[in-house]
């Protein structure tokens, strides 16, 4: 079942909260959430800004109980107001208890209604406990609570934790990589896959069959009889009508997990549509030949607080005379965190490169030789034989995404930023995080203000 409220956190700022909220003196610490939101029905929540409750204001301060002054209140209300945003209140829980007590429940009666009084939107508190765990739950305007489903954290690591586990969530309370737990867990997380051709269809298929509860599918194109070497589970008759992409993927996995898992969306990431089926989405996978998709896909990541697993496949074919041989076998895995370097930041794409790819899609012709010649970097082939690189590409992205939800690397996720593998060489290189540098980002967390993700050509349409 997918959850109808999630409360998300990027890494940086799930570490900076849990960083303040347990001092070395052991005693309980508070905080406020500025929280943005997500078009659509799905409510998230997104965190954008933290107002941290400095020790010594507070006029009391102990293992299991915490008074602090109305002024950061005010501070917060100051925040959040002009736009509506959603204010929720979280201190911790030195002592491990995973759940709202009664100090916790009486507080809230006091504290929230004078949220309601300064402006009407939902607000909400939470607790965290010293593994970083969160547990949240939401009021309305008559002070009825009901609980935040899913909190979500996207840094080095993704964390989920539920509001229907009665006790805390430790290391050992985790689902396990590759086991049933995994499946379990998946089935309450939805996956946005952009573009479902050679890489993108093997990246879907592992995904539904792993279990993941919806998979939204972006992609515009057709089926063509070219297409079928190397995209899974498209059929001759498909491609004879030019049957939409994303309807035949729909239609294969509704034969072994039934309605209503894939959601086909047929349209450009670069669309409205599309980027309103991303923000109800956990996560992104991202298995495109376009730098603006890329760019796209970047953007959504930031904006909703959501991790991106970005994968890309080449074969530079080198010529003399009138032969052609291939100079290298290659694949590139990107993961990125809201708030971490970007695909632009590590030289994806460029903004020359993105003018670039769009001045040659005004020219018809020349685009047309650079789709072709799509896979083989320097030979047109209509129809490339490359279903096992993009199986060999496909897995490892896949398998990025269980490394970081359900950890079982030797050493840490962060060294792990991008992997780059070259089958001529036999080699596979891995970079960390801090190989990139990190440009401020001012679109993390700024959710549904329009126009979406801060691009004039995603303006609600006029009436």
């Amino acid at each position: 079942m997918i959850p109808e409220t999630t409360l998300a956190f990027s890494g940086a700022v799930h570490g900076q909260v849990k960083r303040h909220l347990f001092p070395p003196d052991g005693l309980e610490a508070a905080a406020i959430l500025v929280c943005t939101r997500t078009p659509g029905p799905r409510l998230r929540l997104l965190v954008r800004n933290v107002i941290l409750v400095p020790y010594a204001a507070c006029k009391r301060r102990e293992r299991d109980a915490i008074t602090w002054p109305g002024e950061y209140l005010e501070q917060a209300i100051d925040l959040a107001e002009p736009s509506g945003a959603t204010i929720v209140l979280i201190h911790s829980h030195p002592g491990g208890l995973f759940a709202f007590s009664q100090a916790d429940d009486e507080s809230d009666r006091a504290v929230i209604p004078s949220l309601f009084q300064a402006f009407g939107a939902l607000h909400g508190s939470a607790i965290m406990t010293t593994d970083g765990a969160v547990r949240a739950r939401l009021y309305d305007p008559s002070i009825r609570d009901r609980p935040v489903n899913l909190v979500t954290v996207a840094g080095d690591d993704l964390s989920y934790w539920w509001d229907d586990k009665a006790t805390l969530t430790g290391p050992g309370d985790r689902p396990v990589a590759f086991t049933g737990s995994m499946a379990a867990e998946l089935g309450g997380l939805s996956a946005l896959l952009i573009g479902v051709s050679g890489t993108g269809s093997i990246v879907g298929e592992q995904l539904v069959r792993l279990g993941f509860g919806r998979v939204s599918v972006v992609d515009f194109d057709r089926l063509e009889l070219k297409n079928l070497n190397r995209i899974l589970n498209s059929k001759r008759a498909d491609a004879e009508v030019n049957r939409l992409k994303v309807e035949a993927f729909a239609e294969a996995v509704t034969t072994y997990r039934g309605e209503g898992v894939v959601i086909p969306v047929p349209a450009s990431i670069a669309t409205r549509d599309a980027v309103l089926a991303a923000a109800q989405c956990d996560v992104i996978f991202c298995c495109v030949d376009t730098l603006e998709a890329r760019h796209i896909a970047d953007l959504i990541a930031a904006v909703f607080l959501l991790p991106l697993f970005d994968v890309g496949v080449v074969i530079p074919v080198r010529k003399k005379g009138d032969i052609f041989a291939i100079a290298d076998v290659c694949g590139r895995i990107d993961y990125v965190h809201p708030g971490g370097s970007t695909l632009q930041d590590r030289g994806v794409y460029t903004p020359e490169s993105l003018r670039g790819e769009y001045l040659r899609k005004v020219a018809p012709e020349a685009h047309q030789e650079e789709l072709k010649a799509g896979y083989l970097k320097g030979l047109v082939e209509e129809a490339p034989a490359v279903i096992s690189l993009n199986m060999r590409a496909a897995a490892a992205c896949v398998n990025e995404f269980i490394a970081r939800a359900y950890p079982f690397r030797i050493e840490s996720n962060r060294l792990y930023a991008r992997t780059q593998f070259s089958l001529a060489a036999c080699e596979e290189e891995y970079f960390a995080e801090g190989t990139f540098a990190c440009a401020p980002n001012l679109l993390v967390a700024r959710g549904d203000v329009e126009p979406l993700l801060g691009l004039p050509t995603l303006k609600v349409p006029a009436r």
